[in-house]
């Protein structure tokens, strides 16, 4: 059986982000589509299991441990299991990313 969640558009004030949950479809994986305006991002947080990013549009600085990244359109970061990570939109336009999460739901712990 196919499954189509379709998108809407959100209303004033609502966030731009689509989060969607494997379970909710019977799958493994789960995702966020990120829509981001400049200076917004995530807080810092941490997964039980690798997460994954997909850059479509904008800049990007992602801080994992230690680490810093700058990342543009069609690089992909990986965040390792239990390592505190976030990321910020650090360019003029909206920041749109693909966040995979291999869990039937998003499991996020704020640090």
């Amino acid at each position: 059986m196919v499954m189509i969640l379709r998108h809407r558009e959100p209303q004033p004030g609502e966030s731009r982000t689509i989060r969607f949950d494997g379970r909710e479809a019977g799958g493994p994986v789960s995702l966020l589509l990120v829509d981001a305006a400049p200076g917004q991002g995530s807080g810092l947080h941490v997964h039980p299991y690798v997460e994954t990013w997909v850059v479509r549009r904008g800049e990007a600085e992602f801080i994992v441990g230690d680490e810093v990244a700058h990342a543009s359109p069609g690089d992909i970061v990986v965040a390792p299991a239990s390592v505190p990570h976030r990321f910020t939109n650090v360019g003029e336009d909206r920041l749109e990313l693909v966040c995979i999460h291999p869990s039937d739901t998003i499991l996020q712990i704020p640090v």
